[in-house]
């Protein structure tokens, strides 16, 4: 997890928690509030930053998530945890692991102990035992503490949690090492520990029994560090034709194999993402077979929020995919598909010439959209969409997507460039080509200023395809069985 300089030291974080304290907060409606997030997560009040711990369990994605639950700065670290039956209607629980005498509680993952090797399962209910960084040193109870790895239990589907009384399982190795991401590999009937050890150094390890771990693999990553993952997918849905992903905390990636024991870069490092607030990533762990999607969550990291009783949010997950280029394998990246619960009646347009000066989306206001545009280049010099004021914006001549000052290459194809866009209160994420390039970005728009704009400048284009779906708020519209989105809640 990505946090100040302990140097710091503890003075300068209770001041911080002090001053945030004094500010004031807006009120209003809960969930309701002028810059509250209305389709990303977002804690009820206080700060968050890396999400944690995300597992799937019996009809349940938990989120779990680095919370100060005192105040609205970085400070204090604790498990937050919300669970959701389909990633978009949240039920925020109560939080599920707070600081003790070996540190508070730093980033880390969580698995389902399928044929309970821990031993830690009760009667049929299988064990989701969470992994943790334990800081020690940044807590007066935790003082000349190292920073170490230990884990903790349920065996009621989350909502209790047991920390393991022969804590640490990972002792100490060098500077602050943390987040360790945790997952089962099948062929070798093991666990396997990635975990960030100092500067821009990984290190693996592997376990029988999640108590005793082994390390095996050292990995170098440039320009990288914090935040490991670690996954598997198939090249362009080719089961026989497999890559193994290694994810580092500004989401760039390596490409390249896996034993079980020892990870081989063949590509990379490679661009995770353009935006501007996008962060210590993680995916999912125990997602059914059936299923099968790899599917990400980040902290989009950097946001504004004045006045809220919250402070910064998640993205919007996404589903992972290889995709083969003429340049190389690359991790593409779109919304998952639940995101449709929210679509009201949706705005369609195929086959028309947009000149300079037309705009289709004229009639059409609001805050919270998905807007999916195939635009064929033809002879302009620039082509985009505004939302709210801000412009999604394609230079041909250049061939870059650009968006709040960030700009990425982006090659046609075909003749043809695909722009994702969503839109909610305070962020936008563009998804360009299929999720080939994405943007993760915070704003603050004018909250007067609801409008979208389709344009085109220097000649025509061909809009091959243009759907606008205005979102609903996924805290106000729930599914039957979703819960109470609330504080505290019991699901």
């Amino acid at each position: 997890m990505r946090k100040p300089r302990l140097q710091v030291g503890l003075t300068v974080l209770l001041i911080a928690c002090l001053a945030a304290a004094k500010e004031p907060i807006v009120t209003g409606e809960l969930y309701n509030e002028k810059y509250r997030p209305q389709f990303h997560f977002s804690p009820k009040d206080n700060w968050t930053n890396d999400p944690n711990g995300l597992v799937y369990y019996k009809g349940e994605y938990h989120l779990f998530f680095q919370h100060n639950p005192t105040g609205r700065e970085w400070g204090n670290m604790t498990w937050g945890h919300a669970v959701s039956p389909d990633l978009v209607h949240w039920t925020e629980l109560d939080d599920a692991l707070g600081p003790d005498r070996m540190g508070t509680i730093f980033s880390g993952s969580a698995v389902v102990d399928t044929y309970n090797t821990g031993g830690f399962q009760r009667d049929s209910e299988k064990a989701i035992v969470a992994f943790y960084t334990a800081a020690g040193g940044t807590s007066p109870e935790s003082a000349g503490r190292p920073f170490t790895q230990c884990i903790a239990f349920s065996t009621d589907r989350g909502r209790t949690w047991t920390k393991y009384g022969r804590n640490p399982v990972l002792p100490h190795i060098v500077a602050e090492n943390r987040d360790p991401k945790v997952f089962w590999y099948s062929p070798g009937k093991h666990w396997v520990m990635a975990l960030y050890l100092d500067g821009t150094d990984y290190a693996l390890f592997t376990s029988p029994d999640l108590k005793e771990w082994t390390r095996t693999c050292t990995i170098s990553f440039p320009g990288c560090g914090e935040c490991p993952d670690l996954f598997e997918l198939p090249v362009d849905g080719d089961s026989n034709n497999r890559k193994w992903v290694f994810v580092g905390g500004s989401g760039n990636y390596l490409i390249g194999t896996f034993d079980g024991k020892t990870f081989t870069k063949e590509s990379g490092p490679l661009q995770g993402d353009y935006g501007a607030n996008y962060y210590a990533t993680q995916t999912y762990n125990s997602i059914p077979a059936k299923d099968g999607r790899r599917i990400q969550i980040t902290w989009m990291t950097g946001g504004n929020y004045p006045d809220m009783p919250f402070n910064q949010q998640m993205n919007f997950p996404c589903e992972l995919t290889l995709r083969a280029f003429s340049e190389g394998i690359r991790l593409c990246r779109v919304p998952v598909r639940e995101i449709k619960s929210l679509y009201t009646k949706g705005h369609t347009w195929a086959g028309k010439t947009l000149k300079p000066g037309d705009n289709l989306l004229g009639g059409i206001t609001g805050e919270l959209f998905d807007i999916q545009a195939q635009i064929e280049v033809g002879g302009a010099g620039e082509f985009g969409i505004k939302a709210r004021g801000e412009a999604v914006s394609y230079s041909v001549k250049d061939k870059k997507l650009s968006c709040l000052g960030r700009t990425a290459d982006l090659e046609p194809i075909a003749g043809r460039i695909t722009i994702r866009i969503l839109v909610d209160r305070a962020s936008i994420e563009v998804y360009g080509n299929g999720g080939k390039v994405v943007m993760t970005s915070c704003f603050l728009p004018d909250e007067k200023n609801k409008s979208l704009e389709i344009y085109t400048s220097g000649g025509p284009v061909k809009v091959v395809s243009l759907k606008v779906y205005p979102l609903r708020s996924a805290w106000r519209v729930a599914p039957a069985g979703a819960g109470v989105l609330r504080k505290g809640g019991k699901a």
